[in-house]
């Protein structure tokens, strides 16, 4: 069993910041890659940041340059920190991990952007 857990949802004004969180815990022999989803309100789930096994990283067009995704390897955790949140930054954010060729989902967190 791998859990996927997310946090560090909230509340903030437009132009600020959170940090999200994502630790992955279980019986994990070797991930390949850890993932941010987002999900807005009436629209489909979309990707938003990849951090793969090594280091590299990509980001959707729509966060590039506001929002970094980092991880910890010792700890199975990755984190999204979002710069210069804007209203359409709205939604619930998903982790998926990519564990020895199984996906596993988190539950998510809620950010809200306030205009």
């Amino acid at each position: 069993q791998v859990q996927v857990v997310e946090s560090g949802g909230g509340l903030v004004q437009a132009g600020g910041s959170l940090r999200l969180s994502c630790a992955a815990s279980g019986s994990i022999f070797s991930i390949n890659a850890m993932l941010w989803y987002r999900q807005a309100p009436g629209k489909q789930r979309e990707w938003v940041a990849t951090m793969y096994r090594g280091g590299p990283t990509t980001y959707a067009d729509s966060v590039k340059g506001r929002f970094t995704i980092s991880r910890d390897n010792a700890k199975n955790t990755v984190n999204l920190q979002m710069n210069s949140l804007k209203y359409e930054d709205t939604a619930v954010y998903y982790c998926k991990v990519v564990a020895d060729a199984m996906d596993y989902w988190g539950k998510g967190t809620l950010v809200t952007v306030s205009s």
